[in-house]
Order: structure tokens, then sequence, then C-alpha cells
């Protein structure tokens, strides 16, 4: 009698397991499957999206990539005699 308990108790346990699987798999199945678009290619797209960081990283990039342009530019500009400090 009390064998079948326990059998009848691991079966429920496994379908409750079962069910839950499948009701996650169904949501998740649903929100990620938008416009047509398969689920890997939606996963792997929202893995790979730059970052809020990394948007900053590339600005502060650009502007020091600006900042030595221009300082490259002010060195090679010829100077007058009066910057020279010569007469």
């Amino acid at each position: 009698m009390e064998s079948n308990k326990a059998v009848i108790g691991a079966i429920l346990f496994i379908l409750l397991v079962v069910g839950a699987n499948f009701v996650m798999y169904a949501i998740a199945r649903g929100a990620v499957n938008t416009k047509g678009k398969g689920f890997w290619e939606t996963i792997n797209k929202s893995l790979y999206t730059p970052s809020k960081r990394e948007n900053s990283m590339d600005e502060l990039r650009k502007k020091m990539e600006e900042l030595e342009k221009g300082k490259k530019e002010d060195t090679q500009t010829p100077r007058s005699r009066k910057d020279n400090g010569t007469m």
C-alpha cells in the first residue's frame, strides 16, 4: 500500500515538472518568436547588442581621436616669430 502511494507521488511529481517545463517553453517561444524571425536568430541578436557602456566608450574613443588629430594639425602648422618667442 505504501509503495503504491510512493509510485503515485513520484508520477505526479514527474508530471508536474514536465508540465511546468512545457508551459515555460511555450511562454518563451511565444515571447521570442517575433516578426517571423527564428528562435536562435532572436537569441543571437539579443546577446550581441551593444550596451550603453560600449556606446559611451565608442564616443570617448572618437573624442580622443579628434583631439589627437587636432593636436597633430596644430603641431604641423608653421608658427609665427611671436609664437616661437623670437623677434
